[in-house]
């Protein structure tokens, strides 16, 4: 086990690939439009594309959905739209989907670039990253993966995007990505990283956990932390069997701000379980905890028992990527190859406009 805590720094899934990006450092803000930036329309659609690995419902419940190869789809209950790059996107491979307070969306590239931008309803705006390492934590803040094997992640306060470099693990001199983001209640950032675990930032500190079980077999190829869950009794879920009891270290007399418990083991029960590791978990509105596996469907744990959901098409396991809970409380799943599904309450469909949904205004 290990953890650090620095202060504040100042100046200074599958096939992964080490990318560069270019960053300018001419202060360039959100508010200087980029030359690409366009009124767009979109074009309407009868059926979202089959690599929706991302899904999002804003506050007016419109349901956002991010392909790693067409672009973005927007439902409003009646209407799909389709946005690719005809429209202002700077790829269609979209990796995260945000919402400002005030109702703007932002969309994440990470290949072959790291780029994001802002859509307001009308116009696609590319933000322009100011490489000042600026950490804080401030309310209304936006935190944004960045490319891989980068160690680096992408605040945006509103005005500025700034490019953060997260201090390495202790006694790891390993080169990191960011697979995670995750605010918890106490609203402390988490960072899942691979393959040197996860780092807690609480606005002027960083805290790792980088015990083996959180970074995942590092030496034979390490999945990441590609999941950070905080359950309804304040525990830490990070991908793994386990759970941890995290603490604020200022109150103890320790350095140890955490303590690991062994949990639910392998999800289908079996001593020797290969599913020992998920990609994507979510708390319903009852507390249970569900837990989405790369090809062996989804599993729920309500603090006793474990169900199980396969998830199937034409009678086949499909692979999935992602859980959503949107603002009905109704669960979504991200897939590789088979569109999006929505858990009917017995078992998981795949989605299809005109389905019944809650109808936006």
């Amino acid at each position: 086990m290990a953890q650090i805590s620095t202060n504040t720094m100042k100046p200074n899934l599958l096939l992964l690939s080490i990318l560069t990006l270019l960053i300018s450092c001419s202060g360039q803000t959100a508010d200087q439009k980029s030359s690409n930036e366009q009124s767009v329309m979109g074009d309407t659609v009868q059926a979202p594309g089959n690599s929706i690995m991302v899904i999002y419902q804003d506050k007016k419940g419109v349901y956002w959905f991010g392909s790693w190869e067409t672009g973005v789809y927007r439902y409003d209950g009646k209407v799909l739209v389709h946005y690719t790059t005809e429209h202002g996107l700077p790829n269609n491979s979209i990796d995260e989907i945000k919402e400002d307070g005030s109702g703007n969306m932002y969309f994440t590239s990470c290949a072959p670039k790291s780029t994001i931008v802002s859509f307001d309803g009308n116009t696609f705006t590319k933000l322009s990253p100011v490489l000042d390492n600026a950490w804080k934590h401030q309310p209304g803040d936006l935190w944004f993966r960045h490319a891989y094997q980068m160690e680096k992640v992408y605040r945006f306060d509103g005005d500025t995007l700034h490019v953060l470099t997260l201090p390495k693990p202790p006694q790891l001199s390993v080169p990191f990505e960011i697979y995670s983001i995750y605010q918890d209640r106490k609203r402390n950032i988490w960072f899942g990283a691979n393959p040197v675990g996860v780092c807690r930032y609480d606005g002027n500190s960083f805290d790792w956990i980088t015990e083996e079980d959180v970074t995942e077999f590092r030496d034979e190829g390490a999945n990441g932390v590609r999941s950070v869950l905080e359950d309804p009794n304040g525990d830490f879920w990070f991908n793994t069997e386990y759970r941890y009891s995290v603490y604020d270290s200022a109150t103890l007399a320790s350095n140890r701000f955490y303590t690991r418990h062994e949990s639910i083991g392998g999800l289908d029960g079996k001593e020797d379980s290969a599913l020992d590791e998920y990609l994507s978990s979510v708390t319903d509105n009852n507390g249970d905890l569900w837990f989405v596996t790369y090809r062996d469907g989804v599993w729920k744990y309500d603090g006793t028992d474990i169900t199980h959901y396969p998830v199937q098409e034409n009678g086949k396991d499909i692979t999935l990527f992602s859980i959503y809970k949107d603002n009905q409380g109704d669960l979504w799943l991200g897939t590789h190859e088979n569109g999006a599904f929505r858990f009917n309450g017995n078992t998981f469909e795949r989605f299809s406009p005109g389905s019944a949904l809650p109808q936006t205004n």
